[in-house]
């Protein structure tokens, strides 16, 4: 095979790993080892990938905040303060991990690796590109809404097992918040589901390749005289507007973040952690906040596709990832953003904001996009919903 014909295959599974696996297999190596070596380096890729990310957003964050407040953060420690983050991590590993006398010792054990594991469960439906993706599973949206539950379960078990008011209060509110949140978070998603067709993350990104206007965030898209694209993002927009605010809720970030708020609960639920446990809740929230950030582009802004056309995609496709990193970079920026420009709200009307805004806008939109998404068939030559039908 010419190089020529190799990269007109323009996905990474067939171009990559189907001609590695074949080579394994030849060598008398049994197919499911060979699947199983394919998922231990998946798994350590993402595990890598989280990690650097993470220490990434980390200096970005103080960088950002530190120019709204006119400052100009870390700039000592490595070029540009980029080894800042490293300096941190390993003061974090070499801190003595310090527990009370009073504690529940299993809980408190037990409760940070309940909140990183979803975290990290997350990254694995996440397609990075055409046919790199750990796993592609047919019900990926369903599997993100069970592992995001999780989490709470974990900061609760954190408060509640640290026998400390501050952390206890700080378990009650993740336990309201979280699920006061995950209640329009998991009906927004229902809106890509309806526009695909389909609850595969990678099925999803795919039914937004070609031009822009075929972005979900786009739609609805009018056609003037049949062929001139015209997008009318009343959903698209709203959805994704809704979907990243219930992405700060459940990832605890400003004006959201009263689950550890520090000028009212010490440091809520993490109070009496300290070392790497204490880094490891820290490893989760970024993560999460990272994740949202990757999910959102895949959902919503057409994943790891440019927008420039199907031709220009597969001209490129060695560098799509970066598309879907890029995207989801600017989304985490838009959190800091939110996060250096906002007061933390009142607890009633966060509260409030859920039950009587959040949740009748979502459940608006959803009515709204199934009847568009409905007529579609009908109306295709002048008005598209559901790209995913085509």
């Amino acid at each position: 095979m010419s190089f020529g014909d190799w990269y007109l295959q323009a996905d990474f599974y067939v171009a990559i790993g189907k001609p590695v696996y074949d080579w394994l297999v030849s060598l008398g190596i049994p197919g499911w080892i060979v699947a199983i070596v394919y998922a231990g380096v998946g798994a350590v890729a993402v595990l890598g990938l989280i990690t650097v990310f993470v220490m990434l957003a980390l200096w970005a964050e103080r960088r950002f905040i530190a120019r709204l407040q006119d400052r100009w953060g870390p700039n000592r420690v490595g070029p540009f303060g980029l080894l800042q983050s490293v300096a941190d991590v390993l003061k974090l590993l070499s801190k003595e991990i310090i527990t009370p006398g009073l504690v529940d010792r299993t809980l408190h054990f037990l409760a940070p690796m309940i909140v990183l594991g979803p975290a990290l469960m997350t990254w694995a439906v996440i397609p990075w590109g055409p046919g790199l993706q750990v796993t592609d599973i047919n019900i990926g949206i369903l599997y993100l809404l069970a592992f995001g539950a999780i989490p709470a379960l974990g900061v609760t078990l954190a408060g509640w097992g640290s026998m400390n008011k501050y952390s206890l209060l700080g378990g009650m509110r993740a336990v309201v918040q979280y699920v006061s949140y995950e209640v329009p978070s998991g009906i927004i998603l229902v809106v890509p589901v309806l526009l695909a067709r389909s609850m595969s993350l990678q099925t999803i990104v795919e039914a937004q390749h070609g031009p822009a206007w075929n972005w979900f965030v786009f739609q609805p898209v009018a056609f003037l005289f049949s062929a001139i694209p015209v997008p009318i993002p009343v959903i698209g927009v709203g959805a994704f507007v809704l979907y990243l605010i219930t992405g700060l809720a459940e990832t605890n970030r400003t004006p959201f973040d009263h689950v550890e708020a520090d000028s009212e609960l010490t440091g809520g639920f993490t109070t009496e952690y300290s070392g790497m446990q204490f880094s490891l809740f820290f490893l989760a929230e970024y993560a999460n906040a990272i994740a949202i950030g990757l999910l959102a582009s895949s959902l919503f802004l057409g994943g790891y596709h440019t927008g420039l056309g199907e031709a220009f995609d597969r001209l490129i496709w060695p560098l799509l990832p970066g598309v879907l990193v890029t995207k989801a970079a600017i989304i985490f920026l838009v959190f800091v953003w939110v996060r250096g420009t906002l007061p933390r709200f009142r607890y009633d009307q966060l509260m409030q904001f859920a039950w009587k805004r959040m949740l009748p806008a979502t459940l608006a939109l959803v009515s709204l996009s199934a009847l568009v998404a409905t007529l579609t068939p009908v109306m295709g030559k002048f008005l598209v919903l559901a790209p995913g039908v085509r």
